[in-house]
């Protein structure tokens, strides 16, 4: 355990010394902004909306492989100039903004091959792989940190209380087997509703989490004088440095989802090579990542923090190495249950015209991140103004992130190809970011032909 916990500590400090750099390089409320908008999204419009597989532009759609990220914080920015000249010093390169509950947040998603194809008129199914790298520290006091990482040098005093400070990371892989029909079809009303079920393989996770703890620092005597208790602990045979899938457990997950259209008439007429577009208005709500997974035989440690010790022991030591030299603890074996980052997705799109759409999506977690021991999207509105067709489609997500502020990108679709960022151009823009994000994904579209109900003629979806 204290061999894993060392592997640990290090795994921190580079988190939060350098994690801003690499920040944003992902989500699932935040996997492949701005893409899974496009009527053309296919499979990775179905990750967001299982109701999404249903009623698509394709005969079948295959993901070879994508990959999204989104790593940010809000505690520290990294001079984007800096990095791309070569100069980057971290003390010269960096600005910290400590707040008494920082936090910093990462989502790594794999989606592997995947399809989606239909079945008669009214049903269709989908089959995913993915695999997922998130963490989550919640609550973290900026000023404490800056004192632990510089050893407590410094001239002041200081008081602090941590209040539901907790961290969770977990990789895990998962496959879905999604389901989707028309549920309604009138003149100009069509609604329909998918299910994805999955099965759930963990590799592992830590965890650490405090409910409360208070604290003074004395300049004066070199002390360190801490009140309260925390847990600490990961999955049996996890290793962060090098994660593995050898120690498997398994577990169940959801994704609920239904999209209306208001279909006035076909916009688009009958044109060769065009998508004959049928609503002008689409609303959309999903619940995804519902479920968890339980670990047994997971080792947890509980440290008693009520001491007082000099300060000088973080000049050398981890954090977790002051934990174990300086405090009373207990270990024991558990069941550790660490649930999937549930969340609600909404969505609203409107047809301008001439293949202009815009388009508003919501991302909202449905998990307390105060309670630990579970990963949590972070929330996010975005716009999507966009203009798509079927072999190319262009997008500048524009949102606004809890933690991120204000982000606005750019992405494209050119055929098999698609290659995106939801905060590209203010990185651009701006001399210093928080946050950094990329997807990008290859896989073969085959589109299906439609008949115009006004014409009865054949176009190419």
């Amino acid at each position: 355990m204290k061999k894993q916990l060392k592997k640990t500590s290090s795994f921190f400090y580079v988190f939060l010394s350098f994690g801003v750099f690499f920040s944003h390089v992902a989500v699932k409320a935040q996997s492949y902004m701005g893409t899974a908008m496009d009527n053309y999204a296919g499979i990775h419009s179905v990750i967001y909306n299982p109701a999404n597989v249903f009623d698509s532009p394709f005969r079948t759609d295959i993901n070879l492989v994508s990959f999204s990220s989104y790593l940010g914080n809000d505690f520290i920015s990294v001079s984007l100039s800096d990095v791309a000249a070569g100069n980057f010093e971290f003390d010269e390169s960096t600005h910290r903004y400590p707040s008494n509950s920082n936090h910093f947040f990462t989502n790594i998603d794999v989606l592997g091959p995947s399809f989606m194809f239909n079945v008669g008129d009214k049903q269709s199914f989908g089959f995913t792989t993915r695999v997922r790298g998130l963490f989550n520290l919640n609550n973290i006091d900026g000023t404490v940190y800056e004192g632990i990482d510089d050893g407590f040098d410094m001239e002041e005093d200081l008081n602090f209380e941590f209040e539901n400070l907790n961290t969770t990371a977990h990789l895990y892989a998962e496959i879905g087997i999604t389901y989707g029909r028309e549920l309604l079809k009138t003149q100009d009303q069509f609604l329909k509703g998918g299910i994805t079920l999955k099965y759930l393989s963990g590799a592992g996770g830590l965890f650490f989490k405090s409910d409360k703890i208070n604290g003074d620092f004395n300049s004066t005597t070199n002390t360190l004088t801490t009140q309260g208790t925390v847990n600490y602990g990961s999955t049996p045979g996890f290793d962060f440095d090098s994660p593995q899938f050898d120690n498997r457990q398994g577990g169940f997950g959801a994704d609920l989802g239904v999209v209306y259209e208001y279909r006035p008439r076909m916009l688009d007429g009958t044109v060769q090579g065009k998508r004959i577009q049928q609503y002008k208005f689409k609303g959309a709500l999903a619940i995804t990542d519902i479920g968890s997974i339980n670990y047994a035989n997971s080792e947890s440690t509980t440290y008693d923090l009520n001491a007082t010790i000099d300060a000088d022991e973080f000049e050398n030591k981890s954090t977790e190495e002051v934990l174990d030299d300086n405090y009373s603890s207990l270990t024991t074996t558990v069941k550790q249950k660490i649930n999937l980052p549930t969340a609600l997705q909404l969505m609203a799109d409107y047809y301008i015209g001439n293949r202009w759409y815009v388009g508003l999506q919501s991302s909202l977690s449905l998990r307390n991140a105060s309670k630990g021991y579970t990963n949590t999207t972070i929330n996010t509105t975005t716009l999507v103004p966009r203009w798509e067709s079927k072999f190319l489609s262009v997008y500048s997500p524009i949102g606004v992130r809890q933690y991120g502020g204000f982000a606005w990108g750019f992405g494209f679709r050119a055929g098999p190809l698609t290659i995106g960022s939801g905060s590209m151009l203010t990185n651009l823009f701006k001399k210093e970011s928080k946050n950094l994000d990329i997807h990008l994904g290859l896989k073969i579209p085959l589109y299906k032909k439609i008949t115009s109900a006004n014409t009865g003629k054949t176009a190419t979806n």
